[in-house]
């Protein structure tokens, strides 16, 4: 009897229909990017709880992640004027980005050269003709140099050179505008990997923002948007057979991405999974399309020899066409249906879709190392000339506030409320365990160690 060879490593997948099968069966071929596939088995080791808990670990991210990787502070259209200001934190770290000329849009460190007294006092968008100092009233012009010192005469010691404002290295893409504070950065496009090829299919810069909801959250910046970077939770999280076929690519330390079909479901989830619902065979073209129902539209029966991703993806091109004065006749069903989320090292979550159109941002909630700050944008597309509306304001919530308050969030409020839901118990059971670390799946995780695997480069262990 021939030996049976062990199984590699990361090469395991669910039964059933890959995502490359979904979309070659779809009636409008996707963009190439969302046709590519890069996978690489990354290691199997434990991730030390200590990441999520430690003190120490918390104040090493502070001196040698925040202050060195480039992080999306806010869209330009915060930014329309000159002299509108956006104020971005992180941690102890507080920039403010300026548009400083009807063309140029700047970076400052929010701290007074006198004596270091944060010059904009609350975080979010603002305007000024110029920066003043709230304490002695220096102040500065919009591109950081001296405007007026009071006492002038008592300071012969300073100059344009020492006590300009501080800059912060600045740079755009996508309609974003980015940030690092370290001024030896290597630039910001070396970062972004394939993201601005794979953009160019999917533009954001042509994109405004529909609502923005900023959450406190009850978990480490990690762990809480590491809920969000695969789809192995959707059986028992979000109570439904459809995930376990997703597709995941790592591109390299800073990028990565899942596609996730909607209307696709491996045999595995539908008769394996341990509760009762999905104990039964494949799911008929009907019952699926009754799982892609959003917007309260009405498909109807699905014709012989059709699908419910054809249907549900022309009902929602009649949808938004109609809605957004776009035309997306041509547009493919994946861009209309599914869930394509990019990552970029390290908190930042673009996606590609149409009915799936968030940017996300997780940052540590200022020193406490077990709550973080959960920025959700909805980015709608903007028809063609149309000009970027100002940008709404922010609807805010606390840890016990349900995404449902808020209502333009609409048919994913409870599905938000599903994800963020295991955030608290996730972040007690770290310190209950008696294991040291989390468990990764092989391929289904894989995004998430590669976070850690970065991470590492940025904060190699030094024996303290």
């Amino acid at each position: 009897m021939p030996k049976q060879q062990k199984p590699i490593p990361g090469q395991a997948r669910a039964s059933g229909p890959s995502v490359l099968d979904t979309l070659s069966a779809d009636s409008i071929a996707p963009p190439d990017p969302l046709l590519d596939s890069q996978y690489e088995f990354l290691g199997d080791g434990d991730i030390p709880f200590e990441r999520y808990t430690s003190e120490s670990y918390r104040q090493r991210e502070v001196r040698e992640l925040w202050s060195r990787s480039w992080q999306w502070a806010c869209r330009e259209e915060h930014l329309p004027d000159v002299g509108d200001t956006y104020t971005y934190d992180i941690g102890p770290y507080s920039v403010i980005v300026v548009r400083s000329k009807p063309d140029t849009i700047q970076a400052f460190l929010n701290s007074c050269t006198h004596r270091g007294t944060r010059i904009l006092g609350g975080q979010g968008s603002g305007y000024g003709a110029a920066f003043t100092c709230p304490f002695h009233g220096w102040s500065w012009e919009l591109d950081g140099s001296i405007r007026n010192i009071p006492g002038r005469w008592d300071f012969p010691h300073v100059c344009n050179e020492t006590h300009d404002l501080q800059a912060v290295n600045c740079q755009l893409w996508g309609g974003f505008v980015f940030i690092n504070l370290d001024l030896d950065a290597k630039p910001l496009a070396s970062y972004l990997d394939i993201l601005p090829q794979h953009f160019q299919h999917f533009p954001l810069e042509r994109r405004r923002i529909k609502v923005h909801v900023q959450k406190t959250l009850p978990a480490n910046w990690k762990a809480a948007q590491e809920a969000f970077m695969e789809a192995y939770h959707n059986f028992e999280t979000h109570d439904s057979p459809n995930g376990g076929n997703t597709q995941y690519d790592v591109f390299g330390k800073y990028v990565s991405r899942f596609i996730h079909n909607i209307g696709n479901y491996s045999p595995e989830s539908l008769q394996d999974y341990p509760g009762d619902k999905w104990r039964r065979p494949a799911l008929t073209e009907d019952e699926q399309l009754a799982f892609l129902s959003v917007f309260n539209l009405e498909y109807g029966a699905v014709p012989e020899g059709g699908s419910a991703r054809e249907i549900a993806a022309q009902k929602l091109r009649d949808y938004f066409g109609e809605s957004l004065g776009i035309d997306f006749s041509e547009v493919s069903e994946c861009l209309m249906l599914d869930s394509i989320e990019y990552h970029l090292f390290p908190n930042m979550f673009f996606f590609a879709g149409i009915n799936v159109p968030m940017v996300y941002r997780f940052r540590p909630n200022g020193e406490d190392v077990e709550s973080s700050i959960f920025d959700l944008f909805i980015l709608e597309p903007l028809s063609e000339g149309e000009p970027h509306p100002e940008p709404p304001e922010p609807h805010f919530l606390d840890v016990e506030q349900s995404y449902t308050e808020v209502k333009e969030l609409g048919w994913l409020a409870p599905v938000y409320d599903e994800d963020t839901g295991n955030l608290d118990l996730q972040q007690k059971g770290f310190k209950t365990s008696r294991k040291t670390g989390l468990t990764l799946g092989n391929y289904q995780e894989a995004r998430i160690r590669r976070v850690h695997l970065t991470l590492d480069e940025f904060m190699p262990e030094t024996g303290e």
